[in-house]
């Protein structure tokens, strides 16, 4: 008997900790720190949406539950992509 699993790869990411003032998101083996003054919008996210992460591509993030998209470029340096809110 042969088993097979069917479906899409999978890259690995995941939240490893979610405090009252960031999240650490796992990717690979590097662990990346994103606080709610630079992502304000997982502050205040409950824990299942926050763990609900999918990595579509390589250095790309999805939050499906939250409709957040983040490239590894935002997160490594959040001073260069400044908060913009549309009314």
């Amino acid at each position: 008997m042969s088993l097979s699993i069917a479906g899409q790869n999978i890259l690995d990411v995941e939240v490893t900790n979610i405090s009252s003032h960031e999240i650490w998101l796992l990717t690979g083996n590097k662990e990346f720190f994103m606080s709610y003054e630079d992502f304000p919008w997982f502050q205040d996210a409950t824990v299942k949406d926050i763990l609900t992460v999918e990595q579509p591509s390589p250095n790309h993030f999805y939050w499906p539950n939250l409709d957040i998209d983040l490239s590894l470029e935002i997160i490594q340096n959040p001073q260069h992509f400044p908060l913009k809110s549309c009314i």
